[in-house]
């Protein structure tokens, strides 16, 4: 397909694309003349991630780059390679710092991996002194109920893995991270909202105000 009918069929203008292909987040099309070139599904399926990723998903383009490179070219070692994916979503955690006592502490309680140089650790460790210091309790107990639910979800998720190849293997542990937090947060949500309407609706939670002090 032309370079047009490759912008009307995926919704990005033609500059979006010329700028993704000067970036490298897009591949060149096949040269069929000095002024022309053919694009292939593939292109399409490229943008249509680029767009998931940016529009959908509100990463910035610098993430994007990043997380599509992880695709294109991922580490030998497969945990530094969710590392890094890790790292281009938010929350987005600027540090020098060796060590994270609060979140080695929690890790350490609740019998998982403690790894300073893993981005989710320092991203725990300020998300609990967020918890901290609105007055929250961040008990190892009322952890466990979150860290207990997400393994059996990690584990699910990462099942198919061994059999697949290498790149889609990383292709489907990048993306995955990256697509289904935002399905993970509007289900929990969700559930929120269907266990209160339910009990509202079964009497077990009042709608009346409670009475002034």
């Amino acid at each position: 397909m032309k370079m047009s009918e490759l912008s009307e069929r995926s919704g990005v203008p033609v500059a979006t694309v010329k700028f993704y292909i000067r970036e490298g987040m897009l591949p060149r099309g096949e040269a069929i003349s000095t002024t022309r070139a053919e694009y292939g599904d593939e292109h399409l399926a490229r943008l249509r991630l680029i767009a998931a990723l940016a529009d959908v998903r509100g990463l910035p383009l610098s993430r994007v780059r990043d997380i599509l490179e992880l695709i294109d070219a991922p580490y030998d070692d497969p945990i530094a390679t969710l590392g890094s994916a890790v790292g281009a979503l938010p929350p987005y955690v600027e540090s020098d710092r060796q060590d994270f006592p609060r979140a080695r502490e929690a890790i350490e309680a609740l019998g998982l991996t403690y790894d300073p140089d893993f981005t989710a650790v320092a991203q725990l460790d300020d998300a609990l002194q967020a918890l901290e210091a609105a007055g929250l309790d961040a008990a190892p107990s009322v952890l466990r109920r979150y860290s207990d639910a997400m393994l059996r979800i990690a584990a699910d998720e990462l099942a198919p893995m061994p059999g697949m190849p290498r790149p889609e293997a990383v292709s489907y542990a990048v993306l995955g991270t990256a697509l289904y937090e935002p399905v993970m947060l509007a289900l929990r949500r969700l559930a929120h909202h269907h266990l209160l309407v339910t009990a509202m609706d079964e009497g077990r939670l009042s709608e009346e105000k409670p009475a002034s002090v």
